[in-house]
């Protein structure tokens, strides 16, 4: 005994013992009395067989190999592809476009980190960690990773709520303890390379978030912006406008400071892109002075603030910002405990969402925008590693920011590493700047809050073309906004994210397939009708198609027969064959929409065809109860104008996957409608499947080979005619495109067939007569091949092999005295 047949034993007596049958489906090609012509043809020529994929095979395919765990740790780190060829012209444009940020994210991070209930320099620590540290691992050249609006409120949030319940934490240690906790989750999803679970929020999801967002936390602004106070601006919107307009009359000296710098911001970009716009060959300058516009407002009302208030520092005439430390001084080791966590452990779900979603749909935007492509999963690594070593220097959650990459990528940025030199703007503002923040206005920085989430809101354009893609997701859209707005931005979260999930399972669930009818077309270009050759021929009228016989420029289509989608229903779209059934999956084939669509393809099957045996329930007490025939003195419907069951083709070009639950309704199925069609049995066609586990199923369930006659003691000869889609190959040093060159496409080709019994002389005749065909012969540079295996014969590649396959057999068995319709008959 070898070592390799020793296993098999053991594992065929193994499962002798636990009574496994390892062959369960019989495959009717196995006996040769039954089996097709074709199958002697192994002896005639080289055939190709299918080999089932095994366990073992698919537990090799995902074990990482050496090289591919080598490349794993690579991936890490992509500057490694990069930072080699780096040279003085990226540096140029790095310095430009980092500088640029730089001064951007010096006052915004400093507005944000008010948003977050912080003091203002933990926003610099966070920009200065986030721009520095993701250059190391990114795979998008604009990203600008630091403090964004939504996040910030979501962390102010967390923050009064932890305060409130549990006094004895520092503000800053919840909010560094938050970016340590989201941040080890976001890394995790990132290293196992699970990046693409982001692709489950939809793109009216993120939509709907960002502008209910944006309303929310400019509406929270206000109060600031016009110095009233007397009421919390973390309450849900609406509250808050109504509480606006109730105190509208403790206005202060900061509304003077606020409304002027928000007009200012407003007027200076307005005004840089009319400029830009008249003068085109000056649009550099005028972006990088719109863009400029933030750091230039908040300067002026520095300036404003101390000639106002360098002699009242202790009482200012309105509110600022006050003293800002020098330096890193809440540098230390983040405080991160069980009770801390479970503070706001019910705050981390929506705390992740955020920090993926708004970073990943900005680096795919200007992703695509710049013609290049992300990784999701290694961007998620940045973020991750960025959350977890920020609060180190007492940074708090940080992600992606819209407004800064869109500067950043207008800038002319060459490459990742102009992060650096915006890590040493910020570096230099902690260090040299903390007595201008003294006077910074808290009204001006309301005012760059309010500016910069302006854009996050959806403009009205954007509203209307979702609605000409899908309504319905116009609703979720708003639903998400108003539940922002009404309740909080968790809720709107997850609200859209919830109602995006139920419209896609009842979408899966409820999906149905279509029946297809066979057309005839011919491809027109201007007067010419297209060849498949390439040439064309002149189209004198649309009533002289040229009609009959074998024409080059002919080729089938399937479309529904309900004309469901779109296509024009003065074609006639019939049945190809009466009793031949195709049936096109939709939405895939697994366990939620197995039933729905089975149960849609059972019953229009048995209202388009009668029972092949009408005395098969003579008696009315023979009849099941759920069809119990007409009621006393009426009598049963004429069916006899309908067509008895014969075949059905499925076509799984849109199935990847079946699961045991959908296989083992398509075998009740199939029992069923061969009960339905007894004492004839239905054959089983499949066309389109492109997936070898899928193959593997549905063999084990019986199909892909014809069916055995309905009663198993009936001892007739079973005779099937196959037909195989076969192609040419490349021999010898001949290249591909070559032989696509003369000899084009593929052709179905028809192994001759026998009725006799006597197997010798069925193996003799048919050998002679595939030596005289072309089917399996080499000429020259060429080699015919079968496309699929010879053991699976009703597996099809396509649709119209599948057709002539089941018209061939139904002929082959029905002989020529029943009705034939030619699917060779003229277009529509």
């Amino acid at each position: 005994m070898t070592s390799e047949s020793r296993p098999n034993k053991v594992g065929h007596t193994l499962a002798k013992v636990l009574g496994i049958q390892l062959s369960e489906t019989e495959n009717p090609l196995d006996d040769p009395v039954k089996r097709g012509e074709s199958v002697y043809s192994l002896s005639a020529a080289e055939p190709y067989v299918e080999e089932e994929p095994i366990v073992a095979e698919w537990v090799q395919s995902i074990i990482p190999t050496w090289r591919e765990a080598g490349s794993y740790v690579v991936s890490l780190f992509p500057f490694i592809h990069w930072i080699g060829r780096y040279n003085l012209q990226w540096f140029i444009g790095d310095l430009v476009a980092g500088t640029t940020v730089g001064a951007v994210v010096v006052p915004q991070s400093m507005a944000y980190a008010k948003l977050a209930e912080l003091p203002v320099q933990f926003g610099l620590y966070s920009s200065f960690m986030g721009v520095l540290i993701y250059w190391f691992f990114a795979t998008s050249k604009d990203i600008t990773i630091g403090p964004v609006a939504v996040m910030s409120t979501l962390v102010g949030n967390i923050v009064l709520s932890v305060r409130q319940n549990y006094p004895q934490y520092e503000g800053h240690d919840v909010a560094s303890a938050v970016a340590i906790i989201a941040g080890a989750i976001v890394l995790f999803i990132g290293l196992i390379r699970c990046g693409w679970i982001v692709d489950f929020i939809p793109l009216t999801t993120i939509s709907a978030f960002m502008t209910g967002s944006a309303i929310n936390i400019a509406v929270g602004q206000v109060p600031t912006l016009m110095g009233i106070t007397g009421f919390s601006t973390r309450a849900p919107t609406y509250e808050v406008v109504i509480n606006i307009l109730k105190h509208l009359g403790r206005t202060k000296l900061d509304a003077a400071i606020g409304l002027t710098a928000l007009t200012m911001l407003y007027l200076i970009r307005f005004a840089c892109n009319c400029a830009a716009k008249r003068f085109p060959n000056k649009s550099k300058q005028f972006f990088f002075l719109s863009t400029l516009r933030t750091a230039f407002v908040i300067l002026l009302y520095v300036m404003i603030s101390w000639l106002v208030n360098r002699y009242h520092r202790q009482h200012p005439k309105f509110s600022i910002l006050g003293p800002v430390p020098r330096g890193f001084k809440n540098a230390k080791v983040p405080k991160v405990d069980i009770d801390i966590i479970s503070s706001f452990a019910s705050q981390i779900p929506v705390a992740v969402i955020i920090l993926v979603i708004e970073h990943i749909a900005i680096a795919k935007s200007f992703g695509r925008v710049n013609n290049y492509s992300i990784n999701p999963s290694q961007e998620l690594v940045a973020i991750g590693v960025t959350n977890l070593l920020g609060p180190f220097l007492g940074g708090y959650p940080a992600t992606g920011s819209f407004s800064r990459t869109a500067i950043k990528s207008k800038a002319g940025v060459r490459s990742p590493l102009a992060g650096v030199i915006t890590a040493i703007v910020v570096l230099l503002a902690i260090y040299a700047l903390p007595a201008v923040f003294f006077y910074i206005p808290n009204a001006s920085l309301s005012a760059v809050i309010i500016h910069s989430v302006g854009d996050l809101i959806t403009a009205p354009n954007t509203v209307y073309q979702f609605w000409r893609v899908s309504p319905l997701e116009v609703i979720i859209f708003f639903a998400g906004v108003f539940v922002t707005i009404f309740s909080s931005i968790e809720n709107g979260v997850y609200t859209t994210i919830s109602i995006s999930a139920a419209v896609l399972l009842f979408r899966l669930v409820k999906a149905r397939g279509r029946f297809l009818g066979h057309v005839k077309v011919y491809s027109v270009i201007g007067d010419h009708v297209v060849r498949q050759d390439g040439t064309d021929s002149a189209l004198r009228s649309s009533e002289k198609l040229p009609l009959g016989g074998v024409d080059a420029s002919l080729r089938s289509i399937f479309l529904p027969v309900k004309h469901d989608d779109g296509s024009n229903p003065e074609i006639d779209i019939r049945q190809p064959y009466p009793g031949i059934f195709i049936y096109r999956f939709s939405e895939g084939f697994n366990y939620p929409n197995a039933n729905h669509c089975l149960d849609y393809l059972v019953d229009t099957i048995l209202k388009e065809t009668r029972r092949t045996d009408s005395e098969s329930i003579p008696r009315l007490g023979d009849r099941p109860w759920n069809d119990p025939g007409p009621g006393r003195g009426q009598s049963e419907p004429d069916r006899s104008h309908l067509s008895t069951l014969k075949a059905v083709i499925l076509d799984f070009s849109s199935v990847n996957n079946v699961d045991i639950t959908s296989v083992q309704n398509l075998i009740d199925i199939r029992n069923q409608l061969d009960r339905w069609a007894a004492p004839d049995v239905v054959q089983w066609h499949l066309a389109c499947i492109n997936n070898r586990w899928t193959k593997r199923a549905l063999i084990s369930a019986g199909f892909g080979y014809p069916t055995p006659p309905f009663n198993p003691g009936d001892s007739s000869t079973f005779r099937w005619k196959p037909i195989f889609s076969v192609a040419d190959i490349r021999v010898g040093s001949e290249s591909a495109a070559t032989i696509m060159e003369e000899r084009r496409g593929s052709k179905d080709v028809e192994n001759g067939s026998s009725r006799a019994v006597d197997t010798e002389s069925n193996s003799s005749d048919f050998e002679k007569r595939n030596s005289e065909s072309n089917a399996y012969q080499t000429s020259g540079r060429h080699k015919i091949a079968v496309v699929q295996g010879l053991n699976v014969p009703f597996f099809h590649v396509d649709l119209t092999s599948a057709l002539q396959s089941a018209i061939a057999n139904l002929e082959e068995q029905c002989g020529d005295g029943d009705e034939v319709i030619n699917p060779r008959s003229s277009p529509h």
